[in-house]
């Protein structure tokens, strides 16, 4: 696989800097350039503090330092594009059954309508430069590169907010709320209610490095971000998420409790509880909904089955074959956003088609859509070393109806110190991107809990 990407040296004040051993200086600098301008020992951002002494986890997370943080850009050849349309003109489509629409898959006239949009229409470059307006870096922990968006705020009193994406995702799910949840009053918003905004690309997904070794679980995939926002500079922050993200942040407040802010989740995970008061608890409207995505879902969880197994029987097809990409992750946009699931449901209703190619683009010039799917092998095959109890981080929970899990609020209580629980009217399961309105107004009001 060839790589796609490069990121510009280290300025040349970092440089004297490191000769000067400001380790910490060059930890603010490289993390946010605006600091050059600013004294070399201001800290990153003011961030609320734990009352107590924080864990001896610190050695473990600071052990990350050699490896610089570098600014990043987006920077796909010409070459990998021209190769693309070659991909995309000889594409061999298969049949499909007479007056059907999504029953057996995904429908061919819609992902017609798609691929034929990707060759004449969609502008790579247009969306590349609108990803590059965000603060992109680049650093190693554990020896794998990781990527990240690192949006500062104006606002000294941000919080830092780490938002966790999942699959068939990337940080292009983010794209419409970065902005308004680190400049709130310039999109309506309140300025109190400011974000420092930090969206990694999950380790084998995007911009970030392929693990070469087995073991990538969300429990260590945890650990691996727990240590970016150490190196960042964030001793306290806020994390939120959905699909692995939200599973990811379940294992890194288990494992740093006193290290976060707060939890937001917009797929709450929690099973049965083992009081019976507690697993009875349930509304009829939280039975009949949970009831009905379950059923749904018998028939949609096949990938999770191959990706779950046969990952790399499955990625080369998927790595070769550009309409076979979009197929596999179109499906899914398709099943999981709340919309008329046969023919009268038009995805373009809920997402644009440069929003559903960005995404797929990604995938497909980074090369990273087998590593991507053997997270589902790792999380079924790895043990778990900590095994998630009560999550003692204050938590707030979003619930959109086409949410892949409904999870009663009764359960939920019985697992997370929860102090907040919103259920929506629209919305599915790639939150940020369908409802960014609704998800940034969740966030905000969970967050304001804590502030």
């Amino acid at each position: 696989m060839h790589r796609i990407l490069r990121a510009p040296p280290l300025p040349l004040l970092i440089m004297v800097l490191g000769l000067l051993g400001c380790l910490a200086a060059i930890r603010a600098v490289a993390a946010n350039p605006a600091t050059l301008t600013t004294t070399i020992n201001q800290s990153p951002t003011s961030v609320p503090m734990a009352s107590d002494t924080m864990p001896s986890d610190i050695a473990r997370l600071a052990n990350n330092d050699a490896a610089p943080i570098t600014p990043f850009e987006i920077a796909v050849p010409d070459a990998a594009i021209a190769d693309l349309q070659r991909r995309l003109r000889n594409t061999r489509l298969p049949d499909q059954i007479d007056n059907s629409s999504w029953e057996y898959g995904t429908d061919i006239a819609y992902l017609t309508e798609l691929i034929e949009y990707w060759q004449d229409d969609f502008d790579w470059r247009e969306q590349e430069t609108q990803l590059n307006q965000f603060d992109q870096f680049k650093t190693e922990i554990d020896g794998l590169a990781m990527h990240f968006i690192h949006q500062r705020s104006e606002n000294p009193d941000a919080i830092p907010l780490m938002i966790v994406h999942g699959w068939p995702g990337s940080i292009s799910e983010f794209t419409k709320i970065i902005e308004p949840l680190t400049d709130p009053l310039a999109h309506g918003g309140d300025s109190a209610d400011a974000f420092h905004v930090i969206a990694p690309s999950l380790p084998g997904f995007g911009f970030s490095g392929i693990p070469n070794q087995p073991g990538y679980s969300p429990e260590k995939i945890a650990h691996v971000l727990a240590a970016l926002m150490e190196k960042i500079g964030y001793p306290r922050y806020a994390i939120a998420g959905g699909d692995w993200g939200a599973i990811i942040n379940r294992h890194l407040a288990n494992y740093y409790p006193q290290r976060l802010i707060g939890l937001h989740s917009n797929m709450m995970l929690a099973g049965a509880p083992s009081d019976p008061q507690q697993r009875d608890a349930v509304t009829d409207a939280e039975e009949a909904a949970r009831t009905a995505r379950g059923a749904y879902m018998q028939n949609e969880r096949a990938y999770q089955q191959i990706q779950g197994s046969k990952p790399q029987t499955l990625g080369y097809g998927l790595n070769d074959s550009p309409a076979g990409l979009a197929a596999w992750i179109t499906e899914k946009f398709h099943g999981w956003t709340d919309m008329p699931q046969g023919a009268d449901g038009y995805l373009d209703n809920h997402f644009s088609k440069d929003e559903i190619l960005t995404n797929i683009a990604i995938y497909w010039f980074t090369g990273t859509i087998t590593a991507s799917t053997r997270i589902y092998y790792e999380n079924s095959k790895t043990a778990v070393e900590n095994p998630i109890g009560y999550i003692d981080v204050p938590t707030g929970a979003a619930i959109f109806p086409a949410e892949i899990f409904i999870t009663p609020r009764a359960w939920a209580e019985a697992a997370y110190d929860l102090r907040h629980w919103s259920v929506m009217d629209e919305g599915g399961h790639f939150a940020a991107l369908e409802k960014p309105q609704l998800y940034l107004n969740d966030l905000r009001d969970f967050f304001r809990l804590l502030r």
